[in-house]
């Protein structure tokens, strides 16, 4: 096929749908916090804020009940999924236990692709500040985006879309966590040495320190995390 003719068919490609649009921009919301948890979601308050339909709000709020971002409220609609110290624990609990498979499979069937892939998303993030800002903490969103690609690549070969999914949630909701507890969530760390360690044990398929190293990154922020929520009201 030539380029002309590539050109012509893509051409006619249908936009994303509403719904889709609708859903990653509320998702987004309720990830980085706009939304707070508990407030009630209301489909024409929403309809307008998002310059959308109702259907397109509606069937959005449903997909992200599956997320576990979004509750339904009996008959009475949906509000966003409330936040607390016990549901974060077990939330880093079984995020702990899913990567720990999902980066074993990846070491053992993963080939140079996936090596390559590792290489570059730690390359990109490294490369990228963490705050906007050298004085006080500002979340720069680009690191953020490259954070969930370099934890994504680790277990990118790990042969199950499943899993994948599951893994790709629960990363989500550990964010929403990060950004409700603010910067107390930035402990003075080297997340760029422990990303390179993380990164090291992977691509030596060491798979016993691979995973001792992913492990313990999760659970010192989630250490920091787990403080913040039980020390403030944002488990109401």
């Amino acid at each position: 096929m030539d380029q002309k003719t590539e050109l012509k068919k893509g051409a006619g490609a249908p936009p994303a749908s509403l719904t889709s649009q609708t859903y990653r921009r509320i998702k987004s919301d309720i990830i980085t916090g706009t939304l707070e948890p508990g407030i009630k979601l209301k489909i024409d308050e929403l309809r307008q804020m998002y310059g959308t339909g109702m259907s397109p709000v509606r069937e959005a709020l449903s997909l992200l009940t599956s997320d576990r971002l979004v509750e339904r409220i009996d008959q009475r609609g949906f509000r966003v999924a409330h936040v607390s110290a016990e549901t974060f624990r077990e939330l880093l609990k079984t995020r702990c236990w899913l990567e720990e498979r999902a980066l074993r499979e990846s070491i053992t069937h993963g080939g140079k692709d996936w090596e390559e892939g590792v290489v570059l998303a730690h390359y990109r993030l490294s490369r990228t500040p963490r705050s906007t800002s050298p004085n006080t903490f500002t979340a720069n969103a680009a690191w953020e985006d490259l954070h969930r690609q370099f934890h994504i690549a680790l277990i990118a070969a790990c042969g199950s879309s499943i899993l994948l999914q599951f893994c790709t949630q629960l990363y989500d909701e550990n964010v929403r966590y990060r950004n409700l507890a603010g910067s107390s969530a930035y402990p003075k760390r080297d997340v760029n040495h422990e990303h390179e360690d993380i990164m090291k044990a992977t691509l030596d398929r060491d798979a016993d320190l691979a995973v001792e190293r992913l492990t313990a990154h999760y659970r010192e922020t989630g250490a920091f995390l787990a403080d913040r929520i039980g020390r403030t009201d944002l488990a109401t």
